[in-house]
């Protein structure tokens, strides 16, 4: 019998200021797995309510904007950029929102990465998400050791 001696992978909690985790939270909002970064979902919040509260709240192009940014934080911190990111996975409240959202990312990945491949990507319509003024979610899947600013 041959057994093979595996190594643990190494696991590391990412701090970020820009992102910070809640001290209540019962998750962590990313973490480095190896050499792939996993993210949990984002959204617009606190900048939504602030918006919602003040009678302007954020529409789903704006909301995408600003967890995008929040995305490319967190990867910053744990030491690559968006050219890492291989999958993201979108939940939308309202289906009609898909344009809207394509647009933020068409927008933010040309900005951040021109030409480079988008990554690959799912979106889902849900019912509701955490906060009633929330209209957008996203979780992501980095690779520190991928650039596709690179692809073929």
């Amino acid at each position: 019998m041959t057994t093979i001696a595996t190594m643990p992978t190494s696991v590391q909690k990412v701090v970020c200021e820009a992102v910070p985790d809640l001290g209540h939270a019962t998750w962590s909002n990313a973490l480095v797995v190896g050499q792939e970064v996993v993210l949990s979902g984002q959204t617009g919040h606190p900048a939504t309510r602030a918006a919602a509260e003040a009678g302007q709240p954020l529409d789903a192009y704006a909301q995408a904007m600003v967890v995008l940014r929040k995305i490319q934080s967190l990867l910053e911190a744990a030491g690559g950029g968006v050219h890492n990111i291989v999958k993201l996975v979108v939940y939308v409240t309202d289906i009609a929102d898909k344009d809207a959202v394509g647009r933020a990312r068409r927008d933010f990945f040309a900005a951040a990465q021109p030409g480079a491949p988008y990554p690959a990507s799912t979106l889902v319509g849900v019912s509701a998400l955490v906060f009633p003024e929330l209209r957008v979610e996203i979780d992501a899947v980095a690779r520190l050791d991928v650039d596709l600013r690179q692809a073929a």
